[in-house]
């Protein structure tokens, strides 16, 4: 068994058994290689698969690794249509594999790592990130009353709130001061767009890793990894995930890419195509969105590297890769800021 999953599998097996129909041991778990926050195990049993995502061991900063909100809003979701995988049982009992965790069902389809799609076909691209933007829209159209998530989050100043709760994370793994987060941090505060009432489910971490798509065809299958998710501003997702056409491509980005040759559409393009689909003329305050966004990934990637050298990161030698982006991303976010981009 690798990871910290305990080797006798009994203890889950017969809460499996007593909590999911249909479960039937013995069960086998294996750690995906991916995944810096919450760990995350593939569980094949005689009767079938499943999908396990616990909370890391040993002491977790407050308010992260909230994989019961992750469970709650999964079910949420169910009978809304949104391609989301289907959330079987919560254990909140430590004493079964060691933390909490919740069972989900298993899809099977496509996940691309690399955002350029390499072993596509020009023509198989658009597609897909169309498939990508139809489901961002689909998700921030969502009645959050009707699906019983109105106490999800706090409604209004999103970006503010945001803003503290991040901050007072990278300070709380911070390990040395990173001039390029201190010039962004100082940035941020006074240009913090007002409040316009906007509020919607949103993903927090939404590209195209954390996606199921069919064998055959570009339709979205699942949406994974809802750890972030909360009530926001849904212009956050956006550009978090539009953030990423201005990343390395060795990074998971699509800077440096010919995205005109490889068929993907360009930024401006997905931003008009989001807005047609949200019936929106266009997104205010760009340039505070693209830096936004860059700022919570280096403070997420400043707290993955924290874990690592507290000795319970996922996956440690990654998570030390993480901790050398940060300085990097404050600096795209400043590019943006300052007009280099």
């Amino acid at each position: 068994m690798s990871g910290t999953f305990p080797d006798d599998m009994k203890a889950f097996d017969a809460w499996a058994s007593a909590e999911v129909e249909g479960f039937r041991g013995p069960s086998v778990a294996k750690k995906f290689a991916t995944g810096q926050s919450n760990p995350t195990y593939l569980i094949e049993t005689p009767g079938g698969r499943y999908v396990l995502r616990r909370k890391p061991p040993g002491k977790l900063l407050k308010s992260a690794h909230m994989i019961e909100r992750e469970f709650r809003v999964l079910r949420a979701l169910e009978g809304t249509g949104f391609p989301a995988p289907r959330a079987l049982s919560l254990c909140e009992d430590d004493s079964v594999i060691g933390t909490a965790f919740y069972l989900m069902a298993h899809v099977d389809g496509r996940i691309f790592w690399n955002p350029a799609l390499p072993d596509l076909q020009r023509d198989q691209r658009a597609p897909i990130f169309d498939a990508m933007n139809d489901g961002l829209a689909k998700l921030h159209a969502i009645d959050v009353a009707a699906v019983g998530l109105s106490d999800f989050g706090r409604p209004g100043s999103y970006f503010a709130r945001q803003l503290q709760r991040w901050t007072e994370q990278y300070r709380a793994s911070e390990t040395d001061r990173i001039e390029e987060m201190e010039r962004l941090i100082a940035w941020l505060g006074p240009n913090v767009p007002a409040d316009d009432g906007r509020v919607s489910l949103v993903h927090g971490d939404w590209r195209i890793d954390n996606m199921i798509f069919e064998a055959y065809s570009p339709k979205l299958l699942a949406v994974l990894d809802w750890e972030l998710s909360t009530l926001g501003h849904p212009f956050s997702d956006l550009a978090y995930q539009c953030m990423y056409w201005r990343m390395p491509n060795a990074w998971n980005g699509l800077c440096g890419v010919d995205r005109k040759a490889a068929g993907i559409p360009t930024e401006a393009e997905y931003v008009e195509a989001y807005c047609r689909r949200a019936g929106l003329d266009r997104i205010p305050d760009w340039t505070f969105l693209i830096a936004f966004s860059f700022f919570r990934i280096a403070a997420i990637a400043q707290g993955v590297y924290k874990r690592s050298l507290d000795g319970n990161a996922s996956n440690p030698e990654r998570a030390r890769q993480y901790g050398k982006s940060v300085p990097t991303m404050a600096q795209l976010a400043m590019d943006e800021v300052e007009g280099r981009t």
